[in-house]
Parts: C-alpha cells; sequence; structure tokens
C-alpha cells in the first residue's frame, strides 16, 4: 500500500513533468503555427506519448526495480512511445491529406470552376468543410446559369427591341421625306401619312413606356398603394380597355362570370396587369374567336382566369411565356400592335409586388392565364423574387 507521502511525491513528479511536456508541446506548436496540419498533430500526439513516457521513468525510482527490471521498463516504454509516435505520424499524414484535397477543391471554387470530386475526409470537421464546400459548388452553378439565362435573354431583347424600334423609326423617316420632297401632296394622302406618321409615334412611346415601367418594377421601384378594392371592377376596367381591340378583330368577350371579391390591391397597378394579359389573348385569338374572363373568390384569397381562342402555346414557349422579350413564334413578325414582348412580363412583375402568382396551361383551343390573388391582409410590397431580379439585370444592362 503506499503512502500518503509517496502518493503526494508521485503526484508532484507526474504535475511536473506532465507541466514540463505540455510548456514544451505549446511552444512547438507556437512555433509550428505557420505549418502543416500533418506537423501540429504530430507534436501533440507525440508530446502526450514523451509526457507519459517521462513520468513513468521519472517515478521508476519509487518501484524499487532492480537494474534489469528498470532496463526492460525503459524498453517497453520507448517502444511503447515509438509506437504511438508512428500511430500519430499516420493520422496527422491521414489528416493532412484530407485537407490538402479541401484545399485544391475550394481554389477550384474560388476560380469558379465546377466541383466534380470533392475528397471525403476521415473526420466530422473535415466532413461538414466538405459538405459546405459541395454545396457552395451547387450555388455557384446555379448561379452560373441564372447569370447565362440573363445573358440570352438580355440578348434576345436587345434584338427584339431594336428591330421594333427601327421599323416604325424607318417608316416616320420615309413619310417625313416623301412629305418634304413634296412626292404627296394631295390632302387625302397628306392626312393619311400623318395619321400613320402618328400612329407609328404612339406605338414607339407605348414600348419605351413599357421599358421604363419593367425597369422601375424590377429595380424595386413599384410603389403599391394597396386599399380595399371590388375584384370585379378592377377586372371590368380592364376589359373597357381592350374592347376597341377586340372589336376591330370581331372578338368576343365573354364577361359573363364575374363574381365580387374583395381584395387588398392597387387597383391602378392590377388593371395595367389584367390589361396586359387581355391585350395579348386578343392579339392572339384567331379572328372571330372568343376570349372568356372569369373571376372571383377562390379559397382565402381571389383568382383571375383569362382563356382565349389562340390555338394552344406550344410546351416549349410555355416555359418562357413571362420572359423578358420573348413573344413565341407568332410574333416573328409583329403587326402595328404588338410591343416590345413585355407585357406579360410587366403583369407578372406587378402580380409579384402583391405577392400573388400568374401562370398559363393550355387548355382545348387556346390557352388559360391564371391569376391568384393572397388574403387581403395589411402587407407592403414584399421583396422581388430571384426570377424578377435576375429579370431587373437584363433591362439594367439593356439600358446602359
Amino acid at each position: 500500500m503506499i503512502s500518503l507521502a509517496d502518493a503526494g511525491v508521485v503526484a508532484v513528479v507526474v504535475g511536473a513533468v506532465s507541466v514540463a511536456g505540455v510548456a514544451a508541446g505549446t511552444l512547438l506548436l507556437r512555433l509550428l503555427r505557420r505549418r502543416t496540419i500533418w506537423a501540429s498533430t504530430a507534436v501533440v500526439l507525440g508530446t502526450a506519448g514523451l509526457v507519459m513516457a517521462a513520468g513513468v521513468l521519472a517515478l521508476s525510482h519509487k518501484m524499487l526495480l532492480t537494474a534489469g527490471a528498470f532496463r526492460m521498463l525503459l524498453v517497453a516504454v520507448l517502444t511503447a512511445t515509438l509506437a504511438g509516435s508512428l500511430v500519430a505520424a499516420a493520422l496527422a499524414r491521414r489528416l493532412a491529406r484530407g485537407s490538402a484535397g479541401l484545399r485544391h477543391a475550394a481554389g477550384l471554387l474560388g476560380a469558379g470552376e465546377p466541383l466534380t470530386d470533392v475528397p471525403d475526409p476521415d473526420t466530422r470537421e473535415l466532413r461538414a468543410l466538405a459538405e459546405a464546400l459541395r454545396a457552395a459548388s451547387g450555388r455557384l452553378a446555379d448561379a452560373r446559369e441564372r447569370e447565362q439565362a440573363v445573358e440570352a435573354a438580355r440578348r434576345e431583347l436587345v434584338a427584339w427591341v431594336s428591330h421594333d424600334l427601327r421599323s416604325p423609326v424607318a417608316g416616320i423617316r420615309a413619310m417625313a421625306e416623301a412629305l418634304e420632297d413634296g412626292v404627296v401632296c394631295e390632302p387625302a394622302d397628306v392626312a393619311d401619312y400623318h395619321r400613320r406618321m402618328r400612329r407609328e409615334a404612339v406605338r414607339l412611346a407605348a414600348m419605351i413606356d413599357d421599358l421604363f415601367e419593367l425597369s422601375g418594377i424590377h429595380a424595386g421601384a413599384l410603389v403599391v398603394r394597396a386599399r380595399p378594392t371590388e375584384l370585379r371592377e378592377v377586372v371590368g376596367e380592364a376589359l373597357g380597355g381592350v374592347e376597341p381591340l377586340a372589336a376591330a378583330r370581331g372578338l368576343t368577350l365573354d364577361a359573363s362570370a364575374l363574381s365580387d371579391a374583395a381584395v387588398l390591391v392597387d387597383p391602378d397597378q392590377l388593371v395595367r396587369a389584367l390589361r396586359n394579359l387581355l391585350g395579348n389573348a386578343v392579339r392572339h385569338s384567331e379572328p372571330g374567336g372568343t376570349v372568356t374572363v372569369e373571376c372571383g373568390p377562390e379559397g382565402d384569397g381571389a383568382v383571375v382566369r383569362v382563356t382565349d381562342t389562340c390555338g394552344g402555346i406550344p410546351e416549349t414557349d410555355l416555359a418562357r411565356l413571362f420572359e423578358v422579350g420573348f413573344r413565341g413564334q407568332w410574333a416573328r413578325t409583329p403587326g402595328d400592335d404588338v410591343g416590345a414582348g413585355l407585357g406579360l412580363a410587366i403583369a407578372q412583375g406587378i402580380l409579384d409586388a402583391h405577392g400573388g402568382t400568374i401562370t398559363a396551361r393550355n387548355v382545348e383551343g387556346g390557352c388559360r392565364f391564371t391569376v391568384r390573388l393572397p388574403p387581403g391582409a395589411e402587407r407592403g410590397a414584399p421583396a422581388l423574387p430571384a426570377t424578377a431580379r435576375d429579370t431587373a439585370a437584363i433591362v439594367d444592362a439593356t439600358s446602359r
């Protein structure tokens, strides 16, 4: 049985050796703080083994060992220390390899390269870092795809707008030169030229207004002054704005299924969005066809449905219907009443600002646009979703 005095001596000796070993290890770690993880890990594990060996050897004189037994103990301690150091070196090398692989992956990520093979390290912390790198790579790939889509849409928008602005400008210029040169001098012809020039100027102004409005919407400058409104009245006002165009094309506007629904919206902005939808339906419906409009409560909110007789939209076009500048195959040779292809994008921006949604799908004989408005609760204009921010970049880049 070890005496209390001997136990105290053992504690003092072990404590002194441990403190000295920890101090030496800490000093080494400080000196190697800018070195590899392999070196740091080796120092930590090696220090632990050496402290244990030094403690055992320092206490061996208390064990009343013979010289032979002491030599055997010394060999055993040194062997155990060497074995522990080798294991520590192997573990440190594995950690170093894992961190090197992650460092390489981080370098690729910083250079904008996709990460196809991220190493799977042994430790939980390094595995968490690997998962974070994989997630960051996925987000970067998504952002790159969105950027490419924005750039492609911007180029398409520039091409469409350039074409549509050039056509009326060329017409106005030609008619102005004809009037100036006296090629057209009959009063009736002169009056006709003036009417046509005015029509082209109105068309130009409408396209420019659309560009400015869309830019304002996607820059977050749209102010939604929401107030309690009867949805039926808003739909009726929007219908009144497209009745002349529908009559000119021989179309019937069927508004027999309008029901009352109280909504909290900016009526002026919502009228603009619905007028764009209705105008789109009227322009693309077959002459003599029907555009059907329905509205009313649905669940906690309200809904507006616009169904046209355009014959349907190709599925590939449906996915891009609300993109800026996209007008589909039917608009390859736009007529006088076709704008820059911004109407549906403007409608979506207005609905986004109201917290609503707009979708499109094919139905028998045509296409149906569905507008859903949230419950009439007090709210401000919410932030634009990512798709709207991407579209803002298109308009901003186009305006520079």
